[in-house]
C-alpha cells in the first residue's frame, strides 16, 4: 500500500480547493449572486407596486366616501329645495285663491248693491207713478164733498196692490 504523506495531501486538497472555488466563483457565483439580486430587486418592485396599490385603493376609497357624501348632500338640497317650492307653490295657490275669493264676493256685492238700487229706483217710480194716479183721479173726481172724497181714495187704494 502507498501511503501519501499527509502534508501532499492538504497541499492537493488546498489547490484543488481554490480551483473549485475559482471555477465556482467564475460560473456559479455570478449566475447565482445574479438571480438572488435579481429575484431581490423583483420582490422589492413588487413590494413598491403592492405599497403603491394600497395607497391607491385608501385614495379611491377615501374619494368614493367623499363622492358618496357630496352625493348625499346634493341629493338632502335638492329634496329641501323641492320641498320649499312645493311649499311655495301651495302658499301662492292659496294666496291666488283668496284674492280671487275676494274678487268674487266684491263682484257679488257690487251686483247685489246695483240691483238692490234698482228695484228700489223702480219702487220709487211706481210708487211716483200710483201718487200721480191717485192724485189724478182725485183732481177728477168731484172735491166738493168730503165723503166722496174720501171714498174715492178708499176705492183706489183698494184697487193699488204693490208688486
Amino acid at each position: 500500500m502507498n501511503f501519501v504523506a499527509p502534508e501532499s495531501l492538504v497541499f492537493w486538497t488546498s489547490i484543488i480547493f481554490l480551483i473549485l472555488l475559482l471555477l465556482l466563483k467564475k460560473f456559479a457565483w455570478k449566475p447565482i449572486l445574479g438571480a438572488v439580486n435579481e429575484r431581490e430587486d423583483t420582490i422589492r418592485t413588487a413590494l413598491k407596486e403592492a405599497e403603491n396599490a394600497r395607497k391607491e385603493m385608501q385614495n379611491l376609497t377615501a374619494d368614493n366616501e367623499r363622492i358618496l357624501k357630496e352625493a348625499r348632500a346634493e341629493r338632502d338640497t335638492l329634496l329641501k329645495e323641492a320641498r320649499e317650492i312645493k311649499e311655495s307653490i301651495i302658499i301662492d295657490a292659496r294666496e291666488e285663491a283668496k284674492v280671487q275669493t275676494t274678487k268674487i264676493i266684491e263682484q257679488a256685492q257690487a251686483t247685489i248693491q246695483s240691483e238692490k238700487q234698482a228695484a228700489i229706483t223702480d219702487l220709487k217710480n211706481q210708487v211716483a207713478e200710483l201718487s200721480i194716479g191717485i192724485a189724478e183721479k182725485v183732481v177728477r173726481g168731484d172735491l166738493s164733498d168730503i165723503n166722496k172724497q174720501t171714498k174715492l181714495v178708499e176705492d183706489l187704494l183698494k184697487e193699488v196692490t204693490i208688486s
